[in-house]
């Protein structure tokens, strides 16, 4: 399973964001910083995704990121 819920474990789903038909609820994927455990930004361009944490000023490389799902409605509140 590559994307459980962090609710019930069930695989989330993709419809232009990911969802969870058994909670009904939205979440979005996030990376964390492996050193700092700040969220990362996502850079995009040709086709290639780079994260890059400005709290080290840096880029981090995909295989080290601890990737997490978080409500996406939980940036609004």
């Amino acid at each position: 399973m590559d994307n459980p819920c962090p609710k019930c474990g069930q695989e989330l789903e993709w419809t232009g964001q990911y969802h969870c038909a058994a909670c009904d609820e939205d979440y979005r994927k996030v990376g964390m910083c492996p050193e700092c455990d700040s969220e990362l930004e996502k850079l995009q361009a040709c086709g290639a995704a780079n994260y890059f944490c400005n709290q080290c000023n840096e880029l981090k490389s995909k295989s080290k990121i601890r990737f997490v799902f978080q409500q996406a409605n939980e940036d609004l509140q």
